[in-house]
């Protein structure tokens, strides 16, 4: 078996990590590169990193002592009021061009410092890789690539292409779903279509991929044993960095079965894991069935002298919090805070509400959070407050939520819509409708008025409680404050009145709102009145929403109509659905022969011969339908 490191993509680590400390001398390297920058007007632009700011004193009072959180009522903080910034035109200085050899985790850093600006990412990645030696890896490569692919830098993304295209480098299907999606949704469908073939062409050419598909089939086909292992020998396999983050990729689905290529590679004579590698096998193993494999690998991640990259960090804590790893997300936050490539501000942020926005907010994590982001030298922000605020109102701890606001108010931060929209939320939670409601009274009072959300909130709340009643006086007294209804507000009320079998009113609301006040609803509030209305019978009122969903360009929403027509409608009814379907155009072949296939599947012959009888000529002689019926006779 011949291995190597890859020959172009290998980041060594540092050589003498006892002399020069790996924490330091990376923070010196990711600081450098972007607070060397300095002013001048040069026509190689990069963003300037703010110098360090003014520092400011907070006292953060702690009302979760017993929630595993050290500070008290009188304890300081200090923080730099600022964050690193890169906006401003610069070039690079003479230091910085006669640096230390740069390494993944730092590029990987830079380059989402500069995402919002796409020209100055390029211009380092250049100057990274073509002036300083920096071999791109298809890590790094799927960053800048995913950078450059927007409007205003298209021209600039075909020659990357181009560039990844002769030094052999592909494109990963994660990379090339997201630019695609990207291109859709901004309407660029001259490069989504030249993208999309040009991916499917590349994949079709690339030896790569098959030796991929390969490996991954051999694993997958059997548990992990020394039959495995001496049929991946027999392969010839030529490591690389490349290769292996692609069989991780391939194996995301089965991370455990990833993690043997990992340990079954670093085990060859001659392969050393690195940077990108270890970064690599972290995205497959941050899983709930692998969490364990998955922290054991970050330990040896830091002990062979490497980090994780800011954007596997970004994208682990994302996968993190949707699921139910919260408490490995905080861990994951307190780690990178702790090392050379902080995670932003708006990490922070996210990392906070999304905590507060389960069931029950665990206030152990909430202050973890907020007291790693102060231990950082940060300012408690407005978001960082609300984030604090928004869960200890979510458990009904308004008690302290109220010094919270005080704080925030010392801080300088006024409370506005957000802060009382949460603790609005809160009472209703906790069943104090009343007092919910005299909130937004407060409000007004003290010169903030209950804006959309707010009220939304308040309505959402009652409609949870069961007090749809109290739910549409809400709804009633917003509308008399001239408030405008939202898709929103509507599908609240829309699931809060079927919820409560009040299907008829909900439908009254919905065609109200449409035709007076001219609101689109979304398709998901569609789509269930119509189940609803169904379910009680009402055809006549369901094609009428039918009708609107149309008319709005939603797609068609035929099965719960086909099913019901099929087991209690008629003929008329049949007949009367297809021509709602038909709002611009003839409704498809398909569809009648959906419809007359499931007349003969609930035994109704005589109506499926009836509605053919009525359909359009070219139906009736329509290939499919004739088979349909003519099997029926052969039958």
């Amino acid at each position: 078996m011949k291995a190597q490191t890859g020959p172009v993509l290998i980041i060594k680590p540092l050589k003498n990590p006892e002399t020069t400390p790996h924490f330091s001398s990376t923070m010196k390297r990711a600081k450098g590169i972007l607070a060397s920058l300095r002013l001048a007007g040069s026509s190689f632009p990069l963003a300037r990193a703010s110098t360090v700011a003014t520092q400011h004193t907070r006292i953060l009072p702690c009302m979760m002592q017993n929630e595993g959180c050290n500070i008290t009522h009188h304890q300081k903080f200090y923080f730099s009021s600022k964050p690193n910034s890169i906006v401003e035109t610069n070039e690079w200085s003479e230091e910085l061009e006669h640096s230390t050899k740069l390494t993944h985790e730092t590029v990987c850093y830079v380059l989402k410092k500069l995402d919002k600006y796409p020209l100055k990412a390029l211009d380092f990645f250049n100057w990274a890789s073509v002036q300083n030696g920096f071999k791109p890896s298809l890590t790094v490569y799927s960053l800048i690539l995913r950078i450059l692919g927007r409007k205003e830098t298209i021209k600039e993304f075909w020659r990357l292409l181009k560039r990844m295209k002769d030094e052999g480098c592909d494109i990963d299907e994660e990379t090339y779903t997201t630019i695609l999606i990207h291109f859709r949704c901004e309407k660029m469908t001259g490069d989504a279509t030249g993208f999309s073939n040009y991916y499917k062409k590349m994949s079709e050419e690339s030896a790569t991929d098959a030796t991929v598909k390969g490996v991954t089939d051999l694993v997958l086909e059997s548990d992990w044993n020394d039959d495995v292992v001496r049929k991946l020998g027999e392969l010839n396999l030529v490591l690389s960095e490349d290769f292996l983050l692609r069989v991780f990729r391939a194996l995301r689905q089965h991370p455990l079965k990833a993690f043997s290529i990992f340990r079954w590679a670093e085990k060859l004579v001659g392969y050393n894991h690195d940077a990108v590698t270890y970064n690599g096998i972290l995205r497959v193993l941050g899983q709930e069935d692998s969490i364990k494999e998955f922290w054991s690998v970050v330990k040896e991640l830091k002990s062979a002298g490497h980090d994780m990259d800011i954007d596997t960090y970004i994208k682990l804590s994302r996968h993190f919090q949707k699921g139910r790893l919260m408490n490995d997300a905080v861990e994951l936050y307190e780690l990178m805070m702790d090392g050379p490539f902080k995670p932003s501000a708006q990490n922070c942020n996210t990392l906070l509400k999304q905590l507060s926005l389960t069931d029950t907010p665990d206030l152990s994590l909430v202050f973890r959070v907020v007291k790693k982001y102060e231990a950082s030298g940060h300012t408690p922000s407005k978001a960082v407050y609300d984030g604090i605020h928004r869960s200890l109102t979510s458990v009904g701890r308004f008690d302290e939520a109220e010094n919270i606001v005080v704080t925030m108010r010392n801080a300088g931060y006024e409370p506005d819509n957000i802060t009382y929209s949460q603790l609005v939320f809160g009472l209703c939670k906790a069943g104090r409708m009343e007092e919910a409601r005299e909130m937004l009274d407060k409000m007004e009072a003290q010169g903030c008025v209950p804006d959309m959300k707010t009220w939304t909130i308040l309505i959402q709340g009652h409609c949870t409680a069961g007090k749809i009643d109290q739910a549409v006086t809400c709804f009633t007294k917003m509308l008399e404050k001239n408030i405008s209804v939202d898709a929103d507000l509507l599908e609240v009320l829309v699931n809060g009145l079927c919820s409560n079998k009040k299907v008829e009113g909900a439908y009254t609301l919905v065609i109200e709102m449409v035709d007076k006040a001219n609101l689109r609803p979304w398709q998901a509030t569609y789509k269930n009145l119509i189940q609803k209305l169904l379910g009680e019978r009402r055809l006549e009122e369901a094609f009428k929403i039918l009708w609107l969903m149309r008319k709005h360009n939603f797609p068609p929403f035929p099965e719960p109509f086909i099913d019901y027509i099929s087991k209690c409608g008629t003929v008329e009814d049949a007949i009367e659905f297809l021509k709602v379907l038909s709002v611009k155009q003839y409704p498809s072949s398909s569809a009648y022969l959906h419809v007359l296939e499931s007349f003969i599947k609930e035994g109704r012959m005589s109506e499926a011969r009836d509605l053919l009888y009525k359909c359009p000529h070219h139906i009736r002689n329509h290939a499919d339908i004739l088979n349909l019926f003519a099997s029926l006779r052969t039958g």
